[in-house]
C-alpha cells in the first residue's frame, strides 16, 4: 500500500478479529431530518433535541418512522430490572442501533469500530496486545477458532484450529456474532475466561480455562534443517512489518547454501493483501496475476500483479504448508504460487476466507468501517471463499503427532522436496 494512504485506506485480509482486539460498532449520520417520516408520539417532536446532523448523507426513499418510534418508546418507558440491563446514553443507543444495522448483512466481516477499538485493530495487525491469542471466525455457520498464535495463552491452553466455540463462560454461542464472542472472550491481563469448545474426533465436548496475558504477535520466523539441507520460513501473520521480515528471512535462505525451502503458512489467518502481494513477488516474473478483486457488478476487477523481484531460479525446490487455519492473506500467497508452479501445496484444506475489507475512517475521532467490498480470485479464476485451497498433497497431524511434538505435515514437506 502507498505510504500516502495507509492513513486512510487499509484493505484487510485478516480471517477474523482477533479475540484480544475488537468489536461493537459505531457510526455517526443515522438521523434522518426531523421534518420528513417522524412521528409525534410521545411529544410534539419525536426526534431528541440533542440530535445533530440530522439529514447529512441522507439517503432518499428511507423511512425511519419505525427507528423513531421504537427510540423515544425505550427512551420513556423501559425499566432495567436486571444489573446486566441499564439505561443507556445517546451515544451508546446510536451504537446499538448502528450495529444491528450491520448486523443484518449477515456477514461476521462488515463491523463498525469505536476509535478504541480501531486503535486495537491496527496494534493487533503491527504488535502486541492483551487477551488470549487467537483469531475466531464463522465457518459453516459456526463460531470457529481459526488458529491459535504462536505461544499465546490459547495455545498454551491446548486449543486448536478448527475447535468450534460452544459456550464462553456460562453464555452460550450458537446465537453470537463475532463481535459479540470478542467482547466476551477479551479481558484485561491476569483475568481468565472459561472457552466450551467442540473438537473433531471428541465425543464429548472440551473445556479449556485461558489465562489472558500481553499478546507478542509473531510475523516472521526461520529455521535450518541441517539432516534434510532444507530451509524453513514460518510466516505467522501478514502484518504491516512482514514484508521486511520476509526479505531479511529470504536472504539467510539464500546465504544458508540450501535448495530445499518450506513456506509454512499454517495457522496464519492473514493481514494485509499489500503484504501478500510484495512477499509473492519475489517468486514472480513482473506483471504476473497474484489476485483479482471481483466487486461484482458495482465496478471492473481490480487485478494486483507481481512486482517481479523474482530472485529465484527453476533451481528452487519449494513447498508451501497450509491448514484450515491458513486464510485470507495466507490463502492469497499461497493460492499464487502453488497455480504458478512456484511450489507444491502441502497439508490440509484451508479456511476459506477470500473476502475484502477495507477500513474507512468514518470520524475525526478514529472511528471507522471494516466493510466487506469484494472476493478474491486466485490467478485461475478460482473463488477463495467459495472453496479454500485444497493441497496437492494431503499430510494431517494427529493429536499423538502433537503431544509427542512429532511435525508429519512438515516431514511430509520435505519428503516432496527430497523426491523432486
Amino acid at each position: 500500500m502507498q505510504n500516502s494512504n495507509k492513513n486512510v485506506l487499509k484493505k484487510i485480509g485478516i480471517a477474523a478479529l482477533a479475540v484480544f482486539a475488537i468489536t461493537v460498532a459505531f457510526f455517526a449520520g443515522i438521523f434522518v431530518d426531523a421534518q420528513r417520516g417522524i412521528p409525534s408520539i410521545l411529544s410534539d417532536s419525536a426526534v431528541p433535541s440533542s440530535v445533530y446532523n440530522s439529514s447529512n448523507g441522507q439517503p432518499g426513499g428511507v423511512d425511519f418512522s419505525q427507528f423513531w418510534k421504537v427510540w423515544n418508546i425505550v427512551n420513556s418507558e423501559f425499566v432495567p430490572t436486571t444489573k446486566e440491563a441499564t439505561t443507556s446514553d445517546t451515544k451508546s443507543e446510536v451504537y446499538g442501533a448502528i450495529q444491528g444495522m450491520v448486523a443484518s448483512l449477515g456477514d461476521p466481516y462488515t463491523i463498525f469500530l469505536t476509535p478504541s477499538q480501531n486503535k486495537n485493530l491496527e496494534s493487533e495487525l503491527s504488535g502486541s496486545l492483551e487477551g488470549v491469542g487467537m483469531e475466531v471466525g464463522v465457518a459453516n455457520g459456526t463460531l470457529t477458532v481459526i488458529a491459535p498464535l504462536k505461544d499465546s495463552p490459547a495455545e498454551k491452553a491446548g486449543i486448536l484450529a478448527g475447535d468450534t466455540i460452544l459456550k464462553i463462560g456460562d453464555q452460550e454461542a450458537a446465537n453470537l456474532t463475532v463481535d459479540q464472542a470478542v467482547d466476551l472472550i477479551r479481558g484485561k491481563k491476569g483475568t481468565s475466561v472459561v472457552l466450551t469448545l467442540s473438537r473433531q474426533g471428541k465425543t464429548e465436548p472440551v473445556v479449556v480455562s485461558v489465562m489472558r496475558d500481553t499478546i507478542n504477535v509473531p510475523i516472521v520466523e526461520t529455521k535450518k534443517l541441517e539432516d534434510s539441507k532444507t530451509f524453513v520460513i514460518k510466516v505467522d501473520s501478514f502484518s504491516d512489518n512482514a514484508p521486511n521480515l520476509f526479505r531479511g528471512a529470504l536472504r539467510d535462505f539464500v546465504y544458508s547454501g540450501y535448495d530445499k525451502l518450506v513456506l509454512d503458512l499454517r495457522n496464519d489467518p492473514g493481514g494485509y493483501l499489500e503484504a501478500a502481494v510484495d512477499m509473492a513477488s519475489w517468486f514472480l516474473p513482473p506483471g504476473k496475476t497474484i489476485v483479482t478483486e471481483d466487486f461484482g457488478k458495482s465496478k471492473d476487477p481490480q487485478i494486483y500483479r507481481s512486482y517481479g523481484y523474482n530472485i529465484f531460479n527453476d533451481n528452487l525446490k519449494m513447498a508451501i504448508l497450509v491448514n484450515g487455519g491458513s486464510a485470507s492473506a495466507a490463502e492469497i500467497m499461497a493460492g499464487a504460487l502453488s497455480e504458478y508452479g512456484v511450489g507444491t501445496l502441502v497439508g490440509e484444506k484451508t479456511f476459506g476466507k477470500g473476502s475484502v475489507q477495507e477500513l474507512i475512517p468514518i470520524s475525526n475521532d478514529g472511528a471507522a468501517l471494516k466493510v466487506t467490498v469484494a472476493r478474491w480470485l486466485t490467478p485461475n479464476g478460482k473463488s477463495i471463499s467459495e472453496q479454500g485451497l485444497m493441497p496437492s498433497v494431503l499430510a494431517s497431524s494427529t493429536d499423538e503427532d502433537i503431544k509427542a511434538g512429532k511435525d508429519t505435515q512438515l516431514q511430509k514437506a520435505i519428503e516432496v522436496l527430497t523426491n523432486k
